[in-house]
């Protein structure tokens, strides 16, 4: 029994579409799904690199000793950066990945041309590069350190098969390979379109962070580490620059608009304008004496009524945004605790009082429990 034709259909190709991409007759790939005869090593090897899936998966009879001990993907999905689609997944340790298939797509690149790219790297003596990198006139904006990368492919287990990727944060390297050959005009006519892609592919990733963009798409955001993409930002951003890392953490406002009944909708910076003044009223009127009124002084609104900058990022590092991230942890677990806005509000009036204010006592449950 062979998966030729679930793995097919998966990719979204006809019948006919495949035989053009291997060249061979329609009838031919209906005969193989059908299992009417066995595509020849050549052919299983031209359709496996099609379809981006190794060929012992696709003919798992005509392999008996299947790799074992591959990763794991634990979670799957497909990255979209406008009209171009990546699968990727992230394995048992956190590594995401993308594609080589899909990376190759993305960039319009032929897997036809994989043959020349090989006998190329057999004749220089070193590992063949992806064919999306493997021109000649690429290879002199390929640093050693991503041509160790290029060279080194993860091989994991999605669901039944086997599929080869690279570490998601190589996308960037890959796509400024092709960027530094266009400044430097070393391009043919043809490789500009792929160039073209590249570009493409690099403005959507400047907006947002290739890795929350696979945590996304594979749904692993709903249970990564709440700090998990601060941490990798850390280590990418200048001391100087600290003051610019998100403060306040998503579950505030998921937990917010849960308990208003609010629509939350992730990665959009509209809001209700209201959520300000809950922001004010529940974190900074109760986090020091006299915080908000100073931070208003320090941070005034201009004429259009805007702030230049977030509040917190006025608090200093020692003591400030300590005690912040201190509350707000605080208000999101009584968050968490309520079941509606109310109930939360009396909750947090309590506990976290604001300063000069009287802790309000509530009779009714001091009478519930003399009883």
């Amino acid at each position: 029994m062979n998966n030729l034709r679930k793995e097919r259909e998966e990719q979204g190709l006809t019948i006919k579409e495949l035989a053009e991409k291997i060249g061979v007759h329609f009838t031919t790939i209906s005969d193989w799904e059908l299992e009417k005869t066995i595509p020849r090593p050549k052919k299983r090897n031209e359709i496996a690199e099609v379809l981006g899936i190794d060929k012992k998966k696709l003919f798992p009879d005509l392999y008996p000793d299947l790799e074992t001990n591959l990763p794991k993907a634990e979670y799957a999905g497909t990255l979209r950066i406008g009209d171009i689609k990546i699968p990727c997944a992230v394995l048992e340790d956190g590594t995401r990945v993308l594609s080589e298939h899909g990376i190759t797509t993305a960039l319009k690149s032929r897997s036809g041309a994989a043959r020349k790219h090989k006998k190329h790297a057999i004749e220089t003596g070193r590992p063949p590069l992806p064919i999306f990198v493997a021109s000649k006139n690429l290879i002199p904006f390929i640093s050693d350190e991503l041509y160790i990368g290029l060279t080194e492919p993860l091989r994991y287990e999605v669901g039944n098969r086997i599929a080869q990727g690279f570490p998601a944060e190589l996308l960037p390297e890959i796509c400024d390979v092709w960027l530094k050959a266009r400044d430097n005009n070393v391009l043919n006519k043809q490789q500009e379109k792929k160039c073209k892609q590249a570009e493409i592919l690099v403005r959507g990733l400047a907006h947002v962070g290739i890795i929350a963009l696979v945590d996304e798409a594979t749904g692993y955001q709903e249970v990564r580490s709440r700090n998990a993409l601060e941490e990798i930002l850390d280590k990418f951003i200048a001391k100087e620059l600290r003051k610019w890392i998100k403060t306040f953490p998503d579950e505030f406002y998921i937990e917010m608009f849960r308990l208003r009944g609010w629509q939350y909708i992730p990665f959009s910076v509209k809001r209700p304008s209201v959520v300000g003044k809950y922001t004010n009223d529940l974190i900074y009127e109760r986090l020091a004496p006299n915080v908000l009124e100073e931070l208003k002084k320090k941070n005034p609104k201009d004429i259009k009524g805007r702030r230049k900058h977030k509040h917190f990022q006025w608090l200093t590092e020692d003591v400030g945004d300590p005690r912040l991230r201190e509350h707000l942890s605080a208000v999101i677990a009584l968050m968490k605790a309520s079941t509606k806005w109310d109930q939360f509000y009396r909750m947090v009036q309590r506990a976290l009082p604001k300063y000069r204010e009287q802790i309000p006592l509530d009779f009714e449950e001091f009478e519930k429990n003399d009883e």
